[in-house]
């Protein structure tokens, strides 16, 4: 199904990942804690946050387009089974082409340093919408746009080499915005750093939370 073919960033996905800082994995875990239900991750890169599936969850569809990710979130998800976590099924697909097995409602829909790689934010995000139940919730975890001069090298490197080099991703993006939107309502949220805040990396500023689509009770308020 999928045409994404990125060996040399997945090369490097992969070793960053097994390297992962203690503060991106805390992040995984406040990401995932309380989920509840059937889960459709969309980009599930490595299988990076299978582990952190609590026993709430009942079922994980996990969506990856990239072919070697995409084996090991399969070999992710085969430890997890076997650590008693839930059942994970990894298929190939991206937001614009969602596998048969990813055929919703589902009660939450993950997204984890994804948003940023897609080629249409507003269109993924309606998709993400329309597979969720009404009061379902969309949990992201996203790098986001800054300020200043941080966000001047962020629209700097988006118009050369970034996206190219780490497939796909686009730093400065108005993802918090474009959430609001897509028709969701903010639970919780809050900014976060993936390192220090003296470190001027493109990808450092991040939102991590909760939002939901409304039910009808909500929508008539």
């Amino acid at each position: 199904m999928s045409t994404v073919d990125h060996p040399r960033f997945s090369a490097v996905w992969s070793w960053l990942m097994r390297r992962e800082p203690a503060a991106l994995a805390h992040g995984r875990r406040l990401l995932l804690d309380g989920a509840r239900g059937r889960v459709l991750e969309v980009g599930a890169g490595t299988g990076a946050n299978f582990a952190h599936y609590g026993a709430g969850v009942t079922e994980v569809v996990a969506v990856e387009p990239e072919p070697s990710l995409r084996a090991q979130a399969a070999a992710a998800a085969g430890r997890a089974a076997a650590g008693a976590g839930p059942r994970i099924t990894v298929a190939d697909g991206t937001f614009d082409a969602l596998p048969p097995v990813a055929r919703g409602p589902f009660d939450v829909v993950v997204c984890s340093l994804v948003l940023c790689t897609v080629p249409d934010l507003d269109s993924a995000l309606r998709t993400a919408h329309a597979a969720l139940r009404p009061g379902g919730e969309l949990r992201y975890y996203e790098h986001v746009a800054a300020d200043g001069p941080l966000g001047a090298l962020q629209r700097a490197v988006d118009a050369t080499f970034w996206p190219r080099a780490f497939g796909g991703c686009h730093t400065h993006r108005d993802t918090v915005g474009a959430i609001e939107r897509a028709g969701f309502a903010r639970v919780r949220h809050r900014d976060v750093r993936a390192v220090p805040a003296w470190v001027p990396l493109p990808v450092a500023p991040m939102a991590l939370g909760v939002a939901r689509r409304p039910d009808a009770a909500q929508r008539s308020r």
